[in-house]
């Protein structure tokens, strides 16, 4: 695990946490910069991210669960994959092995599409930039309006 993962998520106290703690769902989402509600969206997607719930349904994330999902955020957020894509890359590859690869290289040639005269060869389940972008748009835009419907009364 990259023990400088979340490293900078401070506890309470002033005592800094091992790096093989468990660390609370704001400690993760802090440390990673990523909504809380984000983490519990991956929990139901990702099998592998198996947090310790204890009473009150508070969870404990151990550092494999930190780890993967560190290695989702990098998929989904820097790579363009989809939610697809890297389920099928932890399908294929299990997740002790994603942050270990770089993830063109570990999707099988049989698994990616074929290549366009527009469009260069990329690994099953990653978008293209531009098209990542132009939802990222989107979704902004859909915001606003969700926004100003809210402040309607509607």
């Amino acid at each position: 695990m990259n023990e400088g993962m979340i490293s900078s998520a401070t506890p309470a106290s002033d005592e800094v946490k091992s790096p093989t703690a468990f660390r609370t769902i704001s400690e993760v989402a802090e440390g990673l910069a990523l909504p809380q509600h984000v983490l519990r969206f991956w929990e139901s997607k990702f099998q592998q991210i198996k947090p310790l719930k204890r009473g009150g349904g508070r969870r404990y994330y151990r550092p494999e669960d930190v780890r993967i999902i560190h290695d989702i955020k990098e998929l989904l957020y820097n790579q363009g994959f989809t939610i697809r894509g890297v389920q099928k890359l932890l399908r294929e590859n299990g997740s002790t092995s994603l942050a270990r690869t770089q993830a063109p290289v570990s999707v099988p040639a049989a698994a990616q599409p074929a290549q366009s005269m527009r469009t260069q060869q990329r690994p099953a389940g990653e978008m293209p930039l531009d098209k990542r972008r132009e939802i990222e748009g989107l979704l902004a835009e859909l915001k606003s309006i969700r926004k100003v419907l809210q402040q309607s009364g509607f």
